[in-house]
């Protein structure tokens, strides 16, 4: 299902074609989208070239990895999740381990989790990033290292039909995207003065 952005603005494809959908069909990610897909995010700008990231990477090609990652988020994301093909556990390296903090390492994180998405949207492939993970949870299965903050976790498959989903989550699939306008988060001058 394509739902492009209706844009100000004229924006490259892969920005208004990019959405967070939760249907995904049953065919399988090849394990090269998946590398494509970390590759993308490797060459994502950071601070000081630090790259403060990590993911944990789990596809259905390993049922028993897969259901310990659906296992690490929240009851109502598993629902949907489950449907996805890969899910892809994101870590923000807020020490790492030179010891020193990286007040920007979430910013970072985001950027590589951007062009991730982004890849994949240029694959044909559907992701959905979520914030409704069990972070304990994570840390305790996955024996994350000290320093290491689980942020996120994004699904990744190929785009499915709205119908398969509960029908409250088939409406917002099938509903149109809205963003806030720019003039109430772009200033100039001062703050709450639209550019």
């Amino acid at each position: 299902m394509k739902k492009d952005a209706i844009t100000d603005l004229p924006l490259n494809d892969l920005i208004a074609s990019r959405w967070s959908p939760r249907a995904f069909g049953p065919e399988p990610v090849t394990p090269t989208q998946v590398r494509t897909l970390m590759e993308a995010a490797r060459w994502a700008a950071s601070a000081f070239n630090g790259q403060p990231w990590a993911f944990i990477v789990a596809t259905k090609d390993d049922p028993e990895g897969f259901a310990t990652a659906l296992s690490c988020l929240v009851e109502f994301n598993q629902s949907w999740v489950s449907s996805a093909s890969v899910i892809i556990l994101t870590f923000s390296a807020r020490h790492p381990a030179g010891g020193r903090a990286n007040a920007y390492a979430d910013h970072d994180l985001g950027l590589a989790a951007s062009q991730l998405v982004l890849q994949a949207t240029a694959l044909g492939l559907a992701s959905h990033q979520m914030a409704g993970i069990v972070a304990d949870r994570i840390k305790e299965v996955y024996g994350v290292p000290e320093g290491f903050a689980p942020m996120t976790a994004i699904a990744i498959g190929h785009p499915g039909d709205p119908d398969t989903l509960p029908e409250q989550l088939a409406e917002r699939e099938r509903a149109p995207r809205e963003r806030k306008p720019q003039s109430e988060f772009v200033f100039s001058g001062a703050w709450g003065k639209a550019l």
